[in-house]
């Protein structure tokens, strides 16, 4: 590991970008499916999205061809309150689940559950919480 030099370091995400296939289908998506707030579109192929405070960028692969096969590492991690219900939400919107919300990390303040779910184009997404121990 290399050390921090003279305090600088990154650490909040001002901005996510995720490449999609079809631009009006995945602004449906995050918008009506997943209920994140649409900010706007910059014509002819960005959308920008608020997810409390960190800006999400959609748009289709820079290059022709670029998503033929391409298998998507970015991943979105949403931090919800009750990881139970943001799930049930979820599918009851639709989304099917790869991973069911589950304990990822038993932390001394609380537990880390997430549960992960891929949008239309075959991104992974995940949705997390921390609960206290039963």
């Amino acid at each position: 590991m290399t050390a921090v030099i003279d305090g600088f370091g990154l650490a909040r995400i001002g901005q996510i970008a995720l490449t999609v296939n079809d631009l009006p289908a995945a602004v449906s998506f995050y918008r009506d499916v997943l209920g994140v707030r649409f900010l706007f579109e910059a014509p002819p192929s960005m959308a920008f999205f608020d997810c409390g405070g960190i800006r999400l960028m959609l748009a289709p692969p820079e290059r022709d061809g670029a998503a033929a096969g391409q298998r998507f590492n970015s991943v979105l991690y949403f931090s919800v309150d009750d990881i139970h219900v943001a799930a049930a939400a979820l599918e009851a919107r639709g989304v099917a689940f790869e991973q069911a919300p589950h304990i990822v990390a038993r932390l001394p303040h609380a537990n880390l559950w997430m549960g992960f779910f891929r949008d239309i184009d075959g991104n992974l997404l995940a949705i997390m919480s921390e609960a206290a121990p039963a």
